[in-house]
């Protein structure tokens, strides 16, 4: 692999060297609150949980919203301080927007699935993340522990309501989203399949 240049942001230049480094090495760079957070690619796992979760929200969509992969949500007022999550939920005008950033109003749910090396206090840090953003609902799955948790109604910086739940059992999203989604066919990290 090839050494990074010393990379030293100039004040509102973060999201530059963000992308650097997204470009160098293919991790997959978001910044939240100020601090550059990197992934390593997703394992298979984790991106057939976005999928078995993407099947069913796309089936149960009214016509005016899609669910979209890889596109990033920015803090309001603060294009240098954005979160890609796994999934998110936007109007469908998405589809012809020349820009990355999606506005957090229009974001009616963003998914995210937590990675295996994930901390705690970074879950915690991104989920205040989306609250302070005003992102309606959050979801976060776990297949670390094949828990999930629904976070719905922000304000003032954290979710008022949170809805925990294990895998197996069904998660009720709120309007304007009319689905239920299940969650026994998610899968959990452990042991490889493959031989």
């Amino acid at each position: 692999m090839t050494a990074l240049p010393p990379l030293r942001p100039r004040p509102g230049h973060l999201r530059e060297v963000a992308e650097k480094i997204e470009e160098a090495t293919g991790l997959h760079v978001q910044i939240v609150g100020g601090s550059i957070v990197m992934s390593p690619p997703r394992p298979g796992k984790h991106v057939g949980a976005v999928y078995r979760l993407r099947q069913q929200i796309d089936q149960a969509l009214p016509e005016r919203l899609g669910s979209y992969e890889v596109s990033s949500i920015p803090m309001p007022g603060d294009a240098d301080d954005y979160v890609t999550p796994d999934l998110v939920v936007l109007p469908v005008e998405w589809d012809e927007d020349e820009d990355w950033l999606a506005d957090p109003g229009d974001v009616e749910l963003a998914v995210e699935v937590i990675s295996k090396s994930e901390k705690a206090r970074g879950i915690t840090q991104k989920s205040d993340w989306y609250a302070v953003a005003r992102v309606k609902v959050l979801l976060v799955v776990d297949p670390r522990h094949g828990t999930w948790a629904l976070h719905t109604r922000p304000e003032n910086g954290c979710y008022r309501d949170t809805l925990p739940g294990k895998y197996g059992e069904d998660i009720p999203l709120p309007p304007p989203l009319p689905l239920v989604l299940t969650t026994d066919r998610l899968p959990l990290y452990g042991e490889s399949t493959r031989r």
